[in-house]
């Protein structure tokens, strides 16, 4: 039986959501650029395109856009589970238990219709940014900032996170990141909730699924290893050595190489401009040089180029986003896929049951347990 460590490179199913070209390092969604969508779009047309394979008209814009502000605002019940949560817990258990629970006081939770799920979606879009800023209030202390959702998502989510309205610049930068992260064929954690909702399970354990897989630091956890990863590193002279210390020791470089692109990863390509542009315009640049001094040393040594994680870090560290945020912010733009694909694998439902090849031992035999 032909097999593939970790499956890779085998085609599990079709889709028509986005698509990665891992030769020519291009990514497209509904097959419109990444680029070209992050120039223009705001992550509210992506969604739409993500869901409904096509962008939206100008009011059917306005219309999702009145439904996400409309959404925004999390169950009492739910705001008071999140004030129970110790605060050391992980940022992304907070989020994954979250969202478990947002679907008992969710009265469409079982109905898996196409419409149910539309609605489902769009709820799931508003309240995710809610829950991530919500837990991070009440982790520290305070008391919740209330969302202000006519900012949109990007913007209300760092008004949020800082009480302030955001400067356009920030708003900006933070919608272009959110536009990049919100697909990217079947991922892992993407695969997770596909597996789940195969089993004509719902929404809510399709994606309480995905957040699971997302927090582990080899998928949506990776970013925040590479913030970790550069502060350690305590100047430029000393990123050369650093880094061969981890090549030597045979250790992973996060934010390095990708399981599908061979060359730049092209979202990385467009963060890496914004973090330079960022960086400079705040004074932080220490960030930004390590980085490109750590993606030049990789690729003169190992061939490898950087990924969407390597340089989202750096945007969101100057963006004021606390370091333990990064992955649940991973979620607030993946849910957008997250949902097209739940409703795309139902529209053409079957159960995802793949083989294993056994390399255990043959012909053994039961041995009482006197004789053993």
């Amino acid at each position: 039986m032909a097999s593939s460590e970790g499956l890779r490179d085998i085609v599990a199913g079709h889709s028509s959501i986005s698509a990665v070209d891992g030769l020519a390092g291009r990514l497209t969604f509904r097959g419109i650029d990444i680029q070209e969508l992050a120039e223009n779009a705001s992550f509210e047309e992506v969604a739409y395109l993500l869901w409904h394979g096509r962008l939206p008209k100008r009011g059917e814009l306005a219309e999702l856009e009145n439904q996400l502000q409309a959404s925004a605002a999390l169950p009492d019940e739910v705001v008071e589970v999140l004030r129970r949560f110790p605060a050391s817990a992980r940022p992304t258990h907070v989020l994954r238990t979250a969202v478990s629970a947002l679907g008992l006081w969710d009265r469409e939770a079982g109905d898996n219709s196409p419409e149910a799920n539309l609605r489902k979606s769009i709820r799931l879009t508003a309240q995710i940014p809610t829950i991530v800023g919500t837990a991070n209030h009440l982790r520290n202390g305070r008391e919740p900032v209330v969302p202000r959702p006519e900012l949109g998502i990007a913007g209300s989510f760092l008004y949020m996170l800082n009480g302030t309205a955001p400067t356009e610049v920030a708003a900006r930068t933070f919608n272009v990141a959110l536009v990049m992260h919100a697909d990217h064929e079947f991922n892992a954690s993407t695969f997770a909730a596909r597996v789940t909702i195969a089993t004509l399970s719902d929404m809510y354990s399709a994606i309480t699924s995905a957040i699971g897989t997302l927090s582990g630091p080899l998928h949506g956890g990776a970013n925040e290893a590479v913030f970790r990863m550069l502060e350690e590193i305590p100047s430029l002279a000393e990123a050369e050595p650093y880094i061969r210390g981890k090549l030597e020791r045979k250790e992973k470089v996060m934010g390095i190489g990708h399981a599908v692109y061979k060359t730049t990863d092209p979202r990385a390509r467009y963060l890496k401009q914004m973090a330079h542009a960022l960086t400079e315009e705040s004074g932080e640049t220490r960030l930004f040089q390590l980085s490109t001094k750590i993606e030049e040393i990789m690729l003169r040594e190992k061939g490898l180029h950087a990924n969407v994680d390597f340089y989202s870090a750096s945007v969101y560290h100057v963006l004021g986003i606390p370091v333990e945020l990064f992955t649940p912010v991973f979620a607030i733009s993946r849910i957008a896929g997250w949902t097209a694909h739940v409703m795309e694998h139902l529209a053409d439902n079957r159960l995802i049951r793949p083989r294993a090849e056994y390399v255990g031992p043959v012909d053994r035999h039961y041995v009482p347990i006197d004789q053993r």
